[in-house]
């Protein structure tokens, strides 16, 4: 079979660089390898997600000379299969429901830290600090008819006591050098949200679905979800689901050495184009030229 790569951006905001790295990235390895290309629209955030901005994903995917397999697969369209997965993990008793409030949370990780650090993700989040796992069925009942939001965790010690010796197999290069198998730490991230009341899935959660839903064999993506692939590779066993190969690369960043976002209002591709930019030109500000 021959390999499949997939591009899966956020339709909440417009493409900058980065973006346009890793889409070449890919579209340059289903080529030079006789692959096929996936475009995916992760689209489960109804707040912050728009049609305009999924519009010009298009368009400037187009514009830089990719070409991928239609029909594109948009994450709205099919949120029964993450329930679905969601469903069977609630099976193994491996999610509960928590209540608290981002504030709240807030709150409850400053009451801690007066004793010292409160350990923290890969990402630099604090770890999740309630105590909704003590709650007895009735009383998570009861929170929940009474109609209070929810966010839906995995308890990820009971899930890592299901799953050892955890690793992927990493083709590209981690932030520190990590290449070839790599051990996975799903721990370190804590009980991790796998959905909430409003919405039945979550970036981790749905990634793996719709990865191993559309036969993806080799995931390319930035460094900056290295760390995130421990949680993914868990989610993989505990669902049964085949595991890719995995190809992180270099992050494109600005003057001051950060990341560039949407959030930060990075240069956008469109903005590029007007100015007179070419697709060439592109590549060439990539390191692709």
């Amino acid at each position: 079979m021959p390999p499949i790569y997939r591009f899966a951006p956020s339709p909440n905001g417009f493409l900058h660089l980065g973006h346009a790295y890793s889409a070449l990235l890919n579209f340059d390895r289903a080529r030079q390898t006789g692959g096929r290309l996936l475009l995916r629209i992760e689209d489960i955030d109804a707040t912050r997600c728009r049609p305009d901005y999924e519009t010009a994903i298009y368009e400037d995917l187009a514009w830089l000379g990719i070409a991928w397999e239609t029909p594109v697969r948009r994450q709205s369209e099919h949120l029964a299969d993450y329930r679905a997965a969601l469903e069977q993990l609630s099976a193994l008793g491996l999610v509960y429901p928590a209540f608290e409030s981002r504030a709240e949370i807030a709150t409850l990780v400053a009451a801690r830290e007066v004793d010292g650090p409160w350990p923290r993700d890969p990402d630099g989040a604090p770890l999740y600090p309630g105590a909704a796992k003590s709650l007895s069925a009735d009383e998570r009942s009861q929170l929940i008819a009474s109609g209070a939001p929810y966010a839906l965790r995995l308890d990820m010690a009971a899930a890592c006591r299901r799953v050892a010796g955890l690793s992927w197999n990493e083709l590209g290069e981690g932030p520190d050098g990590e290449h070839g198998i790599v051990p996975a730490r799903p721990e370190a991230w804590g009980d991790v949200i796998l959905a909430r009341k409003e919405t039945p899935t979550s970036y981790h959660l749905s990634v793996v679905v719709d990865d191993a839903l559309q036969g993806v064999s080799e995931i390319v993506r930035g460094q900056d979800l290295f760390h995130a692939t421990a949680v993914h590779r868990l989610l993989q066993v505990l669902l049964g689901l085949p595991e890719p190969a995995y190809r992180h690369h270099r992050l494109i960043r600005d003057e001051a050495g950060r990341k560039l976002s949407k959030s930060g209002r990075s240069t956008g591709l469109r903005d590029l184009r007007a100015a007179g930019l070419t697709p060439a030109a592109i590549r060439q500000l990539v390191g692709l030229g």
